[in-house]
């Protein structure tokens, strides 16, 4: 049975920052975060709807916030991919902060052998594999430009699809 989302499982600090009047801005680094993989305190999925909720749910913020999230999580990604290709493998796995398991990696890694870059679009638009294509491609020395471009086309497609699911079903939330 399906249990629908609560505004009230976002934490309180995030609820308040998100309803200041800097909200948008809060909203860009927490998607930062999200990108980098380091957002740990509330599930990604939540955030768009939770925002809407918050911020209100119109058309009109519907798109502001997607386009901010969208910025922020391909920023965050950049940063990520950018480290990946920096760093090397190893150093990313022997990170405290870096909470992907060697098999996980490889398996991500074979997803981006087999497919190539046409993954990293797919992969952020799935729940549970976003931003997992991200280390990948920068270990195999992508063009930084064309992985933007497809990081921010998969979050577009992934952030979207979670506004419009609030917009359709509204009071969900």
């Amino acid at each position: 049975m399906f249990a629908p989302l609560q505004v009230s499982q976002l934490p309180t600090a995030l609820r308040d920052l998100l309803t200041a009047d800097y909200g948008l801005l809060v909203l860009f680094c927490v998607f930062v975060l999200e990108g980098a993989m380091l957002l740990y305190v509330v599930p990604s999925e939540l955030v768009v709807p939770g925002a809407l909720a918050l911020l209100g749910g119109s058309v009109g913020m519907a798109v502001t916030v997607v386009v901010v999230a969208v910025a922020g999580a391909t920023v965050g990604q950049v940063l990520l991919f950018t480290l990946a290709k920096r760093a090397g493998r190893e150093r990313l796995l022997q990170s405290r902060w870096f909470r992907v398991s060697d098999e996980s990696l490889e398996r991500f890694e074979g997803w981006f052998d087999r497919w190539g870059p046409v993954v990293v679009p797919v992969s952020n638009t799935l729940l549970f594999t976003r931003g997992m294509v991200t280390v990948p491609a920068g270990l195999a020395g992508m063009d930084d430009r064309r992985f933007a471009l497809l990081s921010a086309l998969g979050s577009l497609s992934f952030q979207s699809i979670l506004a419009a699911l609030y917009l359709w079903f509204g009071t969900v939330l």
